[in-house]
């Protein structure tokens, strides 16, 4: 990886409003830049924006065989790509000594921490389990992709779903259409929280971008869950911390770590309910379109009744050789029938039938 060359001038600049406790970006010393989570269309697929750090995360799986050591747990892989698209510094082609610490620091919390139940992925035991990788890409690269991948690949792991299966005698793969598929077991979220040193340790800051990055003495990475439980530590650097310093960092890391994480549980379950609404919306768009046909076909049944019964009464009335009026009012037409006479046709008001045939009674 090429280093990034900055002026002279630049690089006082950015000490001296580092020792007034401000950012080029407007930021106090322990804030985060703003985080962005959004997901794709298909699970598993998220995109989280530090500022302008933009990272993909794609998660996918497949059954293969398990390790001979581990014959019921299934296997978690996580790979980092940096790429010349997020920035001209990294070159293709090439492991750079950035690329491979943040892969292990990736592995180290998330796979060797067991976040993800790794028993729970076994489908038949010595035979078929689940291998889950986790693709992180960098698209865009403004400083702290530790941060920004660590929250990428859980966010992705939470969010995914896989094919359920069943094993009777073999395994079978059911489509999302069939079964629901099934998310992941996740036990806790670790949140990596990065802290930059300045002037031998004097200065710190939370979150810093690639400017800083350029000009800072240490670098330390705290993850920890919401739990105030400390995952892993690492610190790169040429100076040496005191212990002071590391509480210190410890302790706003917890706070940080509380915050995103409130932050990634409410965004998965607004995606889920958007997800679930979508699914109620087709589902509902189907039913009325299924009550429209059904309505539809009972309006058809009844007009055809009506037309049959309207038709034997022309038949009928037409044997009388009387006249047929049809009008739109409420009038009706009643056809009197008596013995050894005419018949007679009376016209009434239908609503008031009731009212008007009690009063034809002879008078006693």
């Amino acid at each position: 990886m090429k280093e990034t060359l900055l002026l002279n001038c630049e690089h006082r600049f950015l000490l001296c409003a580092i020792e007034e406790k401000k950012q080029l970006d407007g930021r106090q010393t322990y804030d985060y830049r703003n985080i962005k989570i959004s997901f794709g269309t298909d699970y598993g697929c998220c995109i989280v924006e530090l500022g302008k750090t933009r990272v993909l995360g794609q998660v996918s799986c497949e059954l293969v065989a398990p390790k001979l050591n581990r014959a019921t747990e299934g296997i978690l892989f996580f790979n980092l790509e940096l790429s010349q698209m997020a920035a001209p510094a990294f070159e293709p082609g090439r492991q750079s000594d950035l690329l491979v610490k943040l892969n292990r620091l990736l592995e180290r919390c998330l796979r060797n921490l067991k976040c993800t139940d790794t028993e729970s992925l076994c489908a038949v035991a010595g035979e078929k389990v689940w291998q889950i990788r986790v693709d992180i890409h960098l698209l865009n690269h403004d400083g702290n992709i530790t941060d920004a991948a660590s929250i990428d690949a859980i966010v992705a792991s939470c969010h995914f779903r896989r094919p359920d299966v069943s094993v009777q005698g073999e395994v079978t793969l059911y489509t999302p259409e069939e079964h629901d598929p099934v998310a992941l077991s996740i036990h806790h979220m670790p949140i990596c929280v990065s802290f930059a040193f300045f002037q031998q340790g004097t200065y710190l800051l939370v979150d810093p971008n690639e400017r800083e990055e350029c000009v800072m003495d240490g670098l330390l990475v705290i993850a920890m869950n919401k739990h105030r439980e400390i995952c892993t530590i690492q610190y790169s650097g040429g100076i040496m911390l005191l212990k002071d310093q590391v509480l210190r960092c410890s302790k706003i890391t917890g706070v940080k770590v509380a915050e995103i994480t409130e932050l990634i549980q409410k965004t998965l379950e607004n995606n889920q309910k958007i997800r679930e609404g979508v699914e109620n919306s087709w589902g509902d768009l189907e039913d009325s379109e299924k009550d429209e046909d059904e309505g539809g076909s009972d309006e058809a049944v009844i007009l055809d009744n009506i037309k049959m019964d309207t038709g034997a009464e022309a038949s009928d009335i037409g044997s009388q050789d009387d006249p047929i009026v049809l009008s739109d009012s409420e009038e009706e037409e009643m056809i009197i029938l008596e013995p050894d006479k005419n018949p007679k046709k009376i016209r009434m008001q239908t609503t008031s039938a009731k009212q008007e045939k009690a009063p034809s009674k002879k008078p006693m």
